[in-house]
């Protein structure tokens, strides 16, 4: 629910585009739904974000504003209990800053950029309250709402008169980085010294970000939680394919029709874009970012290895049983036979290899049904071979990465999820009074729930601060080289381990494409 606090007291900044008013919540400045540009609405609908015109007198900033337009279903789902809830509306690019004090001091800047398979989420969500990580890390914390779904996805194939192509949520990103470099300073942040952050959708935005020639200069470090760089991102060709059949799904003639539909409409339609894309045994994803060459001129992944990306320091991770998260709660996967998952098998390593592969994953899981074969299939392909290779590409080229696995897998649903996507995220923001509606968390011992939050937690506060994760309470984290391929495993016992991917690396190999990690549309 959209948080309206009750407040100690009220802070007050000055700003070129006018007054906030925001509040102390618990020792913490907290300032809600500020502008960083204008609405996205009318003519602007599928536009790049322009500049906000400010406002005059003193604008409330204590209260969340509406999260970008998504679908939305009471109740949540069975692993997080939900990722976004109302109010919902366009006028949604807003983001929240916490501070521990709005001064001088200059402090390190964490941006956070939500995920959730680039339809849903939002910045205002309780659990990625940037509270723990301005208290516990003296940081300046920044969560942005963005255009997400088919009002941040949608490819138009419009140029516009300015060459504008495609990728709004870009856009929106751009716009709302550079609002923090320009204005951070007011609230005791250092413009200097900035760390994006994102998990899965978001942790591809950050990449994106990162390997931008707008950007240069104006990112330190990212930190790369489970980002499915395994995805086969489409260009504008491939993709007007799915936005004939969206076209066809809100029932518009053309691009001028849809511009006048209500958001709920579009929303609407978007489930059926789910349907149309959908395909056994692969996460769907019926929006995409699209690299049209001119808003997106390369796969994130790659960006992160040339230009001014490759000074930047880079954390990056995944969860040992990423692709649980969609697929281990679903009876027909759970029914699946060795004959499916060995032909899916074969969609990415031939029908020669399969049987090979399927008995190599089966020895690496003793017991394992043929849907756990599917699950680290689809883990490894997404998920932790791309972060590896990403690795290993910064490694050879003299720019290596901290590198991490999270292996605590949680007693939820009688530990069918495993450590699955999206487990990490509270561990590492330390908050889990803000997770209590997760049914993922069920049944966490709470001092192996809490070790393990505050290692982690101090890690990333540490790498903000130096770039460097290690801490006093830390075992010694060396950076992933192609020498000893050093990877953390943050288990209910933290370990430094070398190869800890190997299996994986080996099996996939260097060379294998990700193709068919993007399901066609049907």
């Amino acid at each position: 629910m959209p948080h309206s606090p009750g407040q100690e007291q009220t802070t007050v900044v000055d700003l070129p585009a006018g007054r906030l008013r925001g509040a102390t919540e618990r020792g913490v400045a907290v300032f809600r739904a500020v502008p960083y540009a204008a609405p996205p609405v009318g003519d602007l609908r599928w536009r790049p974000a322009r500049p906000h015109a400010g406002w005059s007198g003193t604008r409330d900033a204590t209260a969340d504003g509406p999260s970008a337009p998504q679908m939305y279903v009471e109740g949540g789902d069975p692993v997080l209990g939900g990722h976004g809830s109302p109010p919902f509306d366009e006028d949604c690019l807003t983001l929240n800053v916490w501070t521990p004090a709005a001064d001088g001091a200059r402090r390190p800047v964490l941006v956070w950029i939500h995920g959730g398979g680039f339809v849903s989420g939002s910045g205002s969500l309780p659990g990625y309250s940037g509270e723990t990580f301005a208290r516990d890390g003296d940081l300046v914390v920044v969560s942005i709402n963005y255009r997400i779904g088919p009002l941040g996805y949608l490819y138009t194939g419009e140029e516009g008169e300015e060459g504008e192509g495609g990728n709004p949520w870009l856009s929106d990103q751009l716009a709302a980085l550079r609002w923090v470099k320009e204005n951070i300073a007011s609230f005791g942040g250092d413009p200097d010294l900035i760390t994006v952050a994102g998990q899965s959708g978001g942790a591809v935005s950050t990449a994106a970000l990162a390997g931008h020639p707008e950007t240069q200069g104006l990112i330190r470090r990212v930190i790369l939680q489970s980002p499915p760089f395994g995805l086969d991102l489409p260009a504008p060709d491939a993709y007007l394919e799915r936005t004939a059949a969206y076209l066809e799904l809100a029932g518009a003639k053309d691009l001028a029709e849809l511009r006048t539909l209500p958001w709920q409409e579009l929303i609407g339609a978007a489930g059926g874009l789910f349907a149309r894309t959908m395909r056994w045994g692969y996460w769907p994803t019926p929006f995409l970012p699209v690299i049209d060459g001119v808003t997106l001129g390369t796969h994130p992944a790659q960006a992160l290895l040339n230009g001014a990306a490759v000074g930047i320091d880079v954390m990056i991770g995944w969860t040992r049983e990423e692709a649980n998260f969609g697929f281990a709660l679903d009876e027909g996967y759970a029914a699946a036979t060795r004959e499916q998952v060995t032909d899916r098998i074969a969609e990415t390593f031939g029908s020669e290899a399969a049987a090979e592969v399927y008995a190599a994953y089966e020895r690496a899981r003793p017991g394992a049904r043929p849907a756990d074969v599917l699950m680290d299939l689809i883990t490894d392909e997404l998920f932790r071979v791309p972060a590896v290779r990403l690795a290993e590409a910064r490694a050879a080229a003299g720019h290596p990465v901290w590198a991490y696995q999270f292996d605590l897998p949680t007693p939820a649903y009688e530990g069918r999820l495993g450590a699955a996507h999206c487990l990490e995220l509270p561990f590492v923001f330390d908050n889990f009074d803000q997770w209590a509606h997760a049914p993922f968390l069920a049944g966490l011992a709470p001092a192996v729930r809490d070790g393990l939050a505050y290692a982690m937690h101090r890690a990333w506060i540490s790498f903000v601060r130096t770039g460097d994760p290690n801490h006093p309470d830390l075992p010694h984290w060396q950076p992933y080289d192609t020498g000893r391929r050093t990877t953390m495993r943050f288990d209910s016992v933290v370990t430094a381990l070398d190869d800890l991917a190997g299996a994986s690396r080996l099996l996939h190999g260097p060379a294998r494409t990700s193709a068919h990690t993007t399901a066609p549309l049907t």
